[in-house]
């Protein structure tokens, strides 16, 4: 009879130890819901850096909080977040706060955006993007430009400033699988989405994507003029780059400075080392002799989604433009600001003025196509219609559409 009693005391025991267990892994599961879903930010740290001190993350207020917080309730499967990133130097604010609109505007899933800037940017990034914290739509880290300590000098100075702060994004979001770079003088005209929808149809080797620097052989730079190896018939712009950043910190390269194939850490400083007299494009260069030498590493993707004026200055020649409209724009050269490609100013300008009233941006298309219609003395102004055809269209599936029945 005690043998009995004995055993039905244990069971008990047993049965009430799982209970406390239970309930302390449901108290956990509850704490991680109510402060996850992209609250922290990703590491920044990069490898060169003691500590973390100088590439830390940066949002509102703190090094170590993101840009913005919000609850976030329990959700059995969190909705996936894009990753954006972008570096901006000198008078880039007011640019790049149009290209961070204009995926707002537009994109589904939540975004978070990586900010690489210049310290005394920091603030202003800060401000206007608070100023924003009604939309619940986007997450952001400021970051510092940051750049391998015994050859910063070297690569601050390499092309323009900061600009191959880009190159450093793999080592320096180690956190992050995927992102899509782009520079600050790019628009989206259609949802972040569907660009990052196409890193499902990476292949197995495929690491990145972009899209050919010239669809014409003719006016073509590489092909005339580079004195170094490139990608393709005509080499790959850098402008839009989507990256699959786990497969990219894997990767072992073929190049041709040595037999051993380098990791991308150890590949950027000695092609610098051996290109920099050749280069003309900096970091873009620098890609397009990497993927020269692993052509089946780059997935390539059509004209439409990077977008340049030298797509139509001498005539147009992105054919899937024309057929689908333009999906991302391209201002390089700073056409925004000048009256050289009135064109793409009339769409930056429309975008930089437009509110995130629902009303205002679906009035967007009316206004921005009477602007166009100014431009028609241009051979960009000529085919207007191709600025504004997807941008009909991300407006109508965004705002005019009623929401779909769940």
């Amino acid at each position: 009879m005690r043998r009995y009693l004995r055993i039905v005391l244990l069971c008990a025991a047993c049965g009430f130890c799982s209970l406390l267990y239970a309930f302390s892994q449901l108290a956990v599961s509850l704490e991680e819901g109510a402060g996850g879903g992209g609250g922290k930010p990703q590491a920044a740290a990069a490898s060169w850096l003691a500590g973390g001190g100088r590439g830390a993350a940066r949002g509102a207020g703190s090094a170590a909080r993101p840009g913005r917080s919000h609850r976030y309730s329990l959700k059995i499967q969190p909705v996936e977040k894009m990753h954006l990133a972008v570096v901006a130097c000198g008078e880039r604010l007011e640019e790049t706060m149009t290209m961070l609109k204009s995926a707002i505007i537009f994109s589904i899933k939540p975004l978070q955006f990586h900010i690489f800037a210049e310290d005394q940017l920091h603030d202003s990034f800060k401000d206007r993007l608070e100023s924003w914290s009604f939309l619940r739509t986007f997450n952001y880290t400021l970051y510092p430009i940051t750049f391998p300590s015994e050859n910063a000098a070297e690569w601050k100075k390499l092309f323009k400033p900061c600009a191959s702060q880009r190159l450093f994004l793999p080592l320096i979001l180690k956190e992050v699988d995927s992102l899509l770079y782009v520079d600050t003088d790019i628009l989206f005209l259609r949802p972040v989405d569907d660009i990052w929808s196409l890193l499902k149809k990476f292949n197995s080797t495929q690491i990145a994507a972009m899209a050919p620097e010239h669809e014409e052989p003719r006016i073509g730079w590489y092909n005339r003029f580079a004195r170094h190896p490139y990608y393709g018939k005509t080499g790959v712009n850098s402008g839009v780059m989507l990256m699959n950043m786990t497969r990219i910190r894997r990767k072992y390269f073929k190049n041709d400075m040595t037999t051993v194939q380098l990791r991308w850490g150890d590949i950027l400083m000695p092609l610098l080392k051996k290109y920099k007299l050749n280069i003309t494009w900096g970091d873009q260069d620098l890609l397009n002799i990497i993927f020269f030498h692993n052509p089946e590493s780059l997935f390539v993707f059509p004209c439409q989604w990077n977008y340049r004026p030298d797509h139509c200055i001498y005539g147009s020649n992105c054919q899937e433009a024309e057929e689908e409209g333009i999906f991302i724009l391209h201002g390089n050269r700073g056409v925004y600001h000048d009256d050289k490609q009135p064109a793409f100013r009339a769409v930056y300008e429309a975008l930089r003025n437009c509110s995130f009233e629902d009303e205002d941006i679906r009035s967007l298309f009316k206004s921005l196509e009477l602007e166009l219609q100014k431009t028609v003395h241009t051979y960009c102004g000529k085919i207007y219609k191709i600025f504004i055809k997807q941008l009909a269209k991300s407006i109508e599936d965004r705002y005019n559409r009623p929401p779909k029945e769940r």
